[in-house]
């Protein structure tokens, strides 16, 4: 029996900023960038330890500008906000996958509890001439 974790195929549709994945099992899901964003394996985001993640903010309008597979068992992601460090294993995009739902609620609430957002900061800037 094939290995569950295992990616048999991906979809980046461009148009609605959703990676589509279908696993080994038959197990199909859709991912949006930016959770992949928030989400991203890296240490940039995740940290060296435990209590060393850095919340992500203002990454509603996020997209994918490049996926490249490493080995067989993981794929590289790059964004147009330039994060591209980070490897996606099968393992990690399965556990992603399945925990959506409860993943984003947490990040949800990290985001209220520090008075952030999705959305990119608007810096207005005044012009006089």
């Amino acid at each position: 029996m094939a290995d569950p974790h295992l990616v048999t195929h991906l979809h980046y549709s461009r148009s609605k900023r959703r990676l589509a994945l279908t696993f080994a099992d038959g197990a199909d899901y859709h991912l949006s960038a930016e959770f992949l964003r928030v989400f991203s394996p890296s240490a940039e985001v995740r940290g060296h330890g435990p209590g060393q993640e850095v919340l992500q903010t203002g990454k509603s309008s996020v997209a994918i500008a490049g996926i490249e597979p490493v080995g067989h068992y993981a794929v590289q992601i790059t964004f147009d906000d330039g994060h591209d460090s980070g490897l996606y294993s099968w393992r990690y995009l399965r556990d992603l996958a399945e925990r959506q739902d409860h993943y984003w609620q947490q990040y949800l609430q990290q985001l209220s509890a520090a008075g952030k957002s999705r959305d990119p900061e608007v810096q207005v800037l005044h012009f006089d001439p």
